[in-house]
């Protein structure tokens, strides 16, 4: 029997010739990260195992980014924790206050994680990186804990559905658009402890930002991990950038999965998952009537340059609706940086939005864009659970930086093509 593409990569970190569904494996790492909240539990648990070293200080990535700059004191005393377990552990890649990001957006930016790898992450959204043709999964910090020290993870290997995505996506729509669609099609549970592998002639024509919001809310159809061939685009991307060589495997032809859903790109519409999960997707056209009171462009799943670019494209010479707060989010210091020499920032500004350094700060209701009582944000991030953004009786709506940002023009949710 033939292996998936995930399969392969697991097979490969746990030194077997073959692995099928199910099955219990001990898997070598290749990237262990944590970031500013769940760091300093694995931190602990680190020493309360005894535990005096890690095992490469090259494969262990610690990022300050949900509370950073830090926004009180119990923010500031975790940020000090994972500063002293960094420098003690002469940690290579520490990501503070001038050169953070956000850490699903800076990994890849920062070629830390490359094709092949099996990485795990004390974060939900480390599936992100499937999207260069890697295994990688969330996991909880004492998980994190063990794998700073080992350098080595037990798994479940995972069965598998196959994604065939034909045609192109229409210029007004883009990765999160596909993610969205595909969530409201199986639902949140639809993929449970699966692996979403992304295939077929449409796979291909997807940018590298696309691939990375894709795969980066497989989570939210419960899957293990999300994951992309590796080709031209993916290569293109890596060349220059990753400090390993990449590793390239390919799913069997006669690999299993449990079912095979095909999407055409071409039928994909801009698309808004309403409170309170991301499975309740309807067309943003459908939506008008409903009045937003803030809109966030950013977070781990569209604070790419991409994103950046099209809300540009869509706030330059204009100006957001009064009473709208438009917050946008750079997901690094390197797309801040490029958003400011392209003239980007200026544009927000003028249009009347704020701009903040890297930060998932409101995504996760953390800072810089809290909710009231009753309040309503469309937003690019990736969950809208009760009370996630702030006031368990506030509303947040998903959609992409195109639907977002025609949104913050008009006060309501706005189809882009409305925008035009």
């Amino acid at each position: 029997m033939g292996m998936t593409m995930t399969q392969k990569i697991l097979a490969a970190h746990a030194g077997l010739d073959q692995v099928v569904a199910g099955q219990l494996i001990s898997a070598k790492l290749d990237i262990v990260l944590g970031n500013d909240i769940t760091t300093p539990v694995a931190v602990n648990e680190f020493k309360k195992a005894g535990f005096d070293h890690v095992f490469n200080k090259d494969r262990v990535a610690i990022v300050l980014d949900h509370f950073v700059p830090n926004k009180d004191i119990k923010a500031a005393e975790q940020s000090k924790t994972c500063r002293e377990f960094a420098c003690a552990h002469c940690v290579s890649h520490f990501y503070d206050v001038g050169k953070m990001g956000i850490e699903h957006a800076l990994l890849p930016e920062q070629g830390i994680v490359t094709a092949g790898d099996c990485i795990i992450g004390a974060d939900s959204h480390t599936c992100t990186y499937g999207a260069l043709g890697a295994f990688s999964t969330g996991v909880g910090s004492t998980d994190m804990a063990a794998g700073m020290a080992t350098g080595m993870a037990w798994f479940k290997v995972p069965s598998a559905i196959k994604f065939n995505l034909t045609g192109r996506l229409p210029k007004e729509c883009s990765g999160k658009d596909v993610i969205l669609t595909i969530i409201g099609m199986i639902g949140v549970d639809g993929a449970l402890y699966k692996s979403m592998e992304f295939t077929g002639d449409g796979a291909h024509s997807l940018s590298m930002d696309d691939r990375l919001c894709i795969c980066n809310m497989a989570i939210e159809a419960g899957a293990k991990n999300g994951i992309f061939p590796v080709d031209d685009v993916t290569m293109n991307y890596l060349k220059g950038r990753s400090e390993r060589e990449p590793v390239v495997y390919e799913a069997d032809a006669d690999a299993e999965y449990e079912k095979i859903i095909d999407i055409d790109l071409a039928k994909i519409v801009p698309t808004v998952a309403c409170p309170h999960l991301p499975e309740n997707t309807h067309p943003a056209c459908e939506l008008g009537s409903i009045k937003v009171d803030q809109v966030v462009i950013g977070s781990c799943t569209n604070g790419r340059m991409e994103d950046m670019e099209v809300a540009y494209q869509i706030l330059k010479g204009k100006k957001i609706a009064d009473g709208i707060r438009c917050i946008i989010i750079p997901g690094t210091m390197q797309i801040y940086k490029d958003c400011i020499e392209k003239g980007y920032i200026t544009a927000f500004i003028d249009a009347g939005a704020v701009v903040s350094t890297p930060t998932c700060g409101p995504c996760l209701g953390g800072y810089m864009g809290i909710l009231a009582a009753g309040e309503r944000c469309i937003a690019t991030t990736n969950r809208n659970f009760v009370g996630r953004m702030g006031h368990v009786e506030s509303e947040v709506y998903l959609a992409s930086p195109a639907t977002a940002a025609a949104s913050a023009l008009t006060g309501y949710i706005t189809d882009p093509k409305e925008a035009e």
